[in-house]
């Protein structure tokens, strides 16, 4: 594979790292599911709503998890599958996680919202073996004021965007052996922090799906995303049908709450920092759209 395709199996890959440090808070804030149509309207339609509402708070509470991933990127009619395990923090979103894509391991840890991976031999820059991306930094320039949708922060304010209509219960399923709910949710992206600048990104609404557990905590989540470099100050439907528009689909799984989670930063002398190259590559898009 040529430098291009690495540069795009690395950021996927990046991409993989942000979701396993972050996404949990996200999806726990930003996901609604309720209920299962008119058989199941009035008080169990909220009940639904609630226990998804409530979802983010209760795995949180179990303060660390193992976390199962993948994530599947399709751009201009090719795709590639990134598959992950490891541990992850449910309330700060610190993680360690191995990263598989394309036959490669990628060794990967988020701390204190930065990403840092190990990449294979021969392949780091800078000629030391890991590379460091402030995720703060990258959020702020792509106009979320520093806060992504996966914040713990914002969990009240993601929780506020889902009502009722945007929750459906969507049935039973054992996820690893455990008996869930699964709800599946439309998040109304303009009712979000930033709404404006999210929803030019990835369009108006967000479909997740949760699977909950009798305590109410999460057990699988996924979520789907489009993002169109072409309709970032204007979505369109010409524009959501844009040949160079990118999807990501996200499914995580998460088991043996309460396990230990030890992520810290590698030696600095061992580390290139590339958030200026990934704020760089940020501007380009903007300035091609």
């Amino acid at each position: 594979m040529g430098r291009a395709g690495n540069g795009r199996k690395v950021c996927a890959l990046g991409v993989a790292g942000v979701l396993a440090g972050t996404v949990l808070a996200g999806c726990g804030d930003d996901k609604g599911d309720g209920a299962r149509g008119s058989a199941t309207q009035g008080g169990a339609q909220e009940q639904g709503t609630r226990a998804v509402r409530s979802a983010y708070d209760r795995t949180a509470e179990e303060d660390t998890a193992r976390v199962k991933l993948r994530v599947r990127t399709s751009a201009q009619g090719a795709s590639a599958t990134a598959d992950g395990q490891g541990v992850v923090d449910l309330d700060d979103g610190d993680s360690v996680l191995t990263v598989t894509a394309q036959g490669q391991r990628i060794e990967q840890r988020v701390v204190d919202q930065v990403l840092y991976q190990k990449m294979p031999k021969g392949q780091a820059p800078g000629g030391k073996p890991w590379i460091r991306i402030d995720l703060g930094k990258v959020a702020a320039q792509q106009g979320s004021g520093g806060q992504s949708v996966s914040d713990p922060a914002q969990s009240a304010a993601f929780a506020k965007a889902i009502t009722d209509k945007d929750v459906t219960e969507k049935g039973t399923a054992t996820v690893d052996g455990v008996e869930t709910t699964h709800y599946r949710v439309s998040v109304d992206v303009a009712e979000l922090p930033n709404g404006d600048a999210l929803r030019r990104q990835v369009g108006p609404t967000l479909p997740m799906d949760v699977w909950l557990d009798e305590q109410g905590r999460m057990r699988r989540q996924q979520f789907d995303m489009t993002l169109d470099p072409a309709a970032s100050t204007q979505r369109s439907a010409e524009a959501s049908s844009s040949p160079r528009k990118v999807t990501v689909r996200t499914l995580m799984e998460f088991t043996d709450f309460g396990t230990e989670v030890e992520a810290e930063a590698p030696p600095a002398g061992q580390v290139t920092d590339m958030t200026g190259k990934a704020l760089e590559q940020g501007r380009q898009g903007k300035g091609q759209s």
